[in-house]
């Protein structure tokens, strides 16, 4: 017997699909109710004659398969005993070759909804269209790093009436070619990590796929988007998010476009050369005020108020732009807000000198001061104005605008820094011989 996490013994020929539940899901192996899904004691009616198989397993209704070099079916009538009630299978990185052998596993589960196939050597095997029927009832379906011909997803595609969600990512597609029938039930369409550079090609989702909720398209290098809004609209009805992160956007007419979509709402695009030259801030209020009717940009909820703040910020950032290069936007927002002044600019810095007057005596001084310095320090600096030493005087600060409601403040404490008395220039300070 071989440990679930642990490599599979070597088989040149590779493994049957009944040899790894076999050992996998035995009563010794795997203990009931343990694992992903619920645990079911699987007492089969009819035992094949003949059959090696124990006459039960504890299989849950989530099979996890993955990497167990698993090439072959086995025999079908022990999986149809064995998995009515399975529900979620993964077979990834296994040896899986033959669309045959694959069908052979999938037709006797009747009640599988989703399987995971990815990173299983499919390139260039060729699927015939009486296997296709075995993925009938499958509602979720991933096919990632397996390059599967476009010619079997349309195939696919087309014999899987009840298709929701499809994954085809890494999968080193540069085109697509456009299915006779179209599939109206997919909502999640996840193609990330592939080659799609030309418009042209992703535009053919949208006759195959009309029901289209989400597009995934990340890391694809996508060049710009080429349809006008007429197009957009028919095309993609009810595109309610997509993701074109790390794609070659880079002009803001791309952008705009994306409010051509009629259900558009969520939007996830970063990393395109557009926005190199930003700052985050201005990223995100300039995407944000091009986009009028997206709700999420980037995974955050754009808020009502971060809208407005965005769409202020949008006409400011355009004020010194030539009128014909003011974008479409741009107008429309001053139709809104009106053409807004700059804001000021303030400076929060804290101020480092003040110009102050230093009083001792009959005699008024101008003293340029540092304001980082601390008492004990400005006492040495008053050293040569006041003629005292700095054991021999005591210092008050006098705030110019408040001095007649609080009076001097002695500055008694001789590590406080100056800054911390909030001296402004015209402030006083007044030296006071020490007595004897």
């Amino acid at each position: 017997m071989w440990d679930g996490a642990m490599e599979p013994p070597e088989d040149d020929e590779g493994r049957t699909f009944m040899q790894v539940i076999s050992e996998k899901y035995s009563p010794e192996n795997f203990p009931y109710r343990r694992g992903p899904g619920m645990g079911v004691v699987v007492v089969p009616t009819v035992v094949p004659q003949g059959s090696p198989m124990k006459d039960r397993l504890n299989l849950p209704s989530v099979l996890v398969l993955n990497s167990c070099g698993i090439s072959r079916a086995g025999d079908q009538a022990e999986i149809a005993a064995f998995c009515a009630h399975v529900m979620e299978l993964d077979l990834s990185h296994n040896k899986l070759q033959d669309w045959h052998e694959i069908s052979k596993i999938v037709s006797n589960i009747p009640n599988l909804d989703f399987l995971n196939l990815s990173s299983n050597p499919l390139a260039g095997v060729a699927l015939e269209p009486r296997r296709a029927e075995a993925f009938s009832r499958v509602r979720r379906l991933v096919l990632n790093n397996t390059q599967v011909s476009w010619d079997t997803v349309r195939l696919l595609t087309r014999e899987m009436p009840e298709l929701e969600e499809l994954f085809l990512c890494l999968n080193e597609y540069k085109s697509v070619s456009v299915s006779s029938a179209a599939c109206p039930t997919l909502r999640l369409l996840h193609i990330t990590d592939n080659s799609l550079q030309d418009w042209a090609e992703v535009r053919k989702f949208g006759s195959m796929f009309p029901s289209l909720d989400t597009l995934v398209m990340a890391n694809n290098n996508l060049a710009s988007i080429q349809d006008g809004e007429e197009i957009l609209q028919r095309l993609f009805p009810n595109l309610r998010s997509i993701n074109l992160h790390n794609s070659g956007l880079n002009r803001w007419e791309d952008i705009e476009k994306l409010n051509f979509f009629p259900k558009l709402e969520e939007v996830r695009l970063q990393g395109i050369p557009l926005l190199q030259t930003y700052t985050n801030t201005e990223r995100r209020s300039l995407m944000i005020a091009q986009l009028p009717s997206v709700s999420s940009l980037n995974g955050s909820v754009v808020s009502d108020s971060e809208r407005e703040d965005a769409e202020r910020f949008f006409i400011r950032y355009h004020l010194d732009y030539p009128e014909q290069e003011l974008p479409y936007r741009y107008h429309c927002l001053v139709t809104k807000y009106g053409k807004l002044e700059p804001l000021a600019e303030i400076d929060l810095r804290p101020r480092c000198h003040a110009q102050v007057e230093v009083h001792c005596e009959d005699k008024v001084e101008q003293v340029n001061i540092r304001l980082d310095q601390t008492v004990a320090e400005l006492k040495k600096q008053l050293r040569a104005v006041v003629r005292l030493s700095t054991n021999n005087m005591r210092l008050y600060y006098i705030d110019k605008d408040v001095c007649c409601a609080f009076g001097p403040e002695e500055m008694k404490y001789s590590t406080r820094a100056l800054h911390s008395y909030s001296i402004r220039d015209g402030d006083e300070i007044l030296v006071v011989p020490k007595t004897k």
